[in-house]
């Protein structure tokens, strides 16, 4: 269950280096776009056992020295409150949350960039809030006729009406709290304004996936297809890099697309240089020469990829995707041969579902056995198997109780009385928080806590559909869950 396939230092390694070699290569200065998540890349971490999940922040501690870090967030993305789904926070409040979790580790933040600014009051809000507590905040604009205008853009009508970012080191990494956010744009309007300064400067991609030395159909190329399918990528040859070299490469459809654009971009604001023929020479990736056990990181990724269809599946059901996003991720798993009970946690909760007409939660011990738990009584059916799970592994009798009813019914009582909750089922975190309470005079439930982090990288399968808050209390738990794309009841208020 926890067989490891990828060494983390290797690639810590060789990445750093890449990067190195990059930064000589230009220069005075390197504008590295650094898409995917800089903390707790999860999907990495799975598809890819040994991989940490934050593994980017450490190689960007590598480069504390030499290092500063531009975050870019969308106007548009403040003004619709765009919601980070994993962390229930929007996309504004998280980049407030990785800075502060960055300048912890001793790295150094230096500003922040709003994107497509046209006014919106929401983003001069968050642009005000930002230089009241002593940030800077910069605004890019919209450009009529972007992407291909390349001589408006690279203009003093285009890139050139943008806010300069002042930069002091040699590594300007740019990122976001998600996709969309415009670092491409602002890593060549920087170099624009620089050139115009005198400063040599140039451009790279930080990437993890696809990985470009590996088949297309790889299962680990398949998964990161599955995953950005309500983007609609697609894992391509790069057509570009086979002509140049004569080398196999793999990379994703919108990057081949918008290559000739971004190339024709980059040597016009670098002053006529032509330092890429594909977008694999963009790209900074050395994660293929982390692999060392295929067979574990082809299985890894297609149990990634059965996640991403259930996910699917629930956003569907939710309002959040399309059904071609579904069917999408269907092919990928009928290419593979896959069947969405080839995850083990599915079917016992299926059954035992089926057994007791009630939702049921199962998860999945480190020593394979699967324990589940009932929505039945005053709390959830994932609260319910969290608690038999941590039973489970302390070696405490399923007989014995781990909560008190003198804690259990005050929380009740103000979910009903003061809430005026109509049924005051408790959720995920408020079980938690009442074993917690009772860990302090209960040396039995205190060891039921001692054994929570062991729940981490467990796998777990829910009968019915998770609502946001437990969704969020099991991801931070560690806990790989998926779930069906049937409501619990017949409400159609569930939080």
């Amino acid at each position: 269950m926890n067989s490891i396939g990828f060494d983390n230092d290797l690639y810590i390694r060789k990445q750093s280096e890449a990067i190195r070699e990059r930064i000589s290569k230009f220069g005075d200065k390197l504008y590295l776009e650094f898409g995917g998540k800089l903390f707790d890349d999860l999907h990495a971490s799975r598809v890819l056992p040994g991989f940490k999940p934050d593994t980017k922040i450490g190689l960007l501690q590598e480069f504390r020295d030499q290092a500063e870090i531009l975050f870019c967030i969308n106007a548009a993305d403040i003004g619709n409150g765009k919601l980070r789904a994993d962390l229930g926070i929007t996309y504004d409040m998280d980049v407030l949350r990785l800075m502060d979790q960055m300048r912890r580790m001793g790295l150094y933040v230096s500003a922040v960039v709003i994107t497509q600014y046209k006014g919106q009051p929401a983003a001069e809000a968050f642009r005000k809030m930002l230089e009241m507590r002593g940030e800077r905040a910069y605004y890019h604009y919209p450009i009529k006729g972007y992407p291909m205008d390349v001589d408006l853009i690279a203009s003093d009508e285009g890139y050139g009406k943008n806010d300069f970012v002042e930069t002091t080191r040699p590594l300007v990494v740019v990122t976001a709290p998600g996709p969309g956010s415009g670092k491409l744009a602002i890593c060549l309007s920087q170099i624009y304004h620089e050139v115009k300064r005198g400063v040599k400067a140039g451009y790279a991609k930080f990437e993890t996936f696809p990985i470009w030395n590996l088949p297309l159909k790889h299962p680990v190329n398949l998964a990161y297809e599955a995953a950005t399918a309500d983007l609609k990528d697609v894992n391509m040859i790069d057509h570009f890099h086979l002509e140049a070299y004569g080398v196999t490469t793999v990379n994703y459809n919108r990057d081949l697309e918008a290559f000739p654009v971004v190339r024709t971009l980059l040597s016009k604001v670098m002053g006529g240089q032509n330092v890429y023929q594909s977008p694999t020479d963009m790209g900074v990736n050395m994660a293929g020469y982390g692999i060392f056990d295929d067979a574990v990181v082809r299985e890894a990724a297609k149990q990634e990829i059965i996640r991403r269809y259930y996910r699917a599946r629930t956003d569907y059901a939710k309002g959040r995707t399309d059904e071609e996003t579904v069917q999408k991720i269907e092919m990928v798993m009928k290419s593979l041969d896959l069947s969405p009970e080839d995850r083990s946690v599915v079917r016992p909760a299926l059954e035992r579902a089926q057994e007791t007409d009630c939702p049921v939660f199962a998860i999945e011990m480190p020593d394979g056995k699967v324990v589940t738990g009932r929505g039945a009584g005053i709390m959830n059916a994932d609260a319910s198997a969290v608690l038999n799970a941590v039973k489970y592994l302390a070696g405490i009798n399923d007989d014995i109780y781990l909560l008190s009813n003198i804690v259990l019914e005050p929380i009740v009582a103000m979910k009903k009385d003061v809430q005026r909750i109509a049924d005051p089922v408790l959720n995920l975190d408020e079980v938690l928080l009442a074993l917690s309470i009772c860990a302090a005079t209960n040396t039995v439930a205190e060891l039921a806590v001692a054994k929570l982090g062991e729940l981490r990288n467990c796998q777990a399968h829910a009968s019915y559909m998770l609502s946001q808050s437990n969704e969020v209390m099991l991801s931070r738990l560690g806990i790989q869950f998926t779930c069906e794309d049937a409501y619990p009841s017949s409400d159609l208020y569930y939080v």
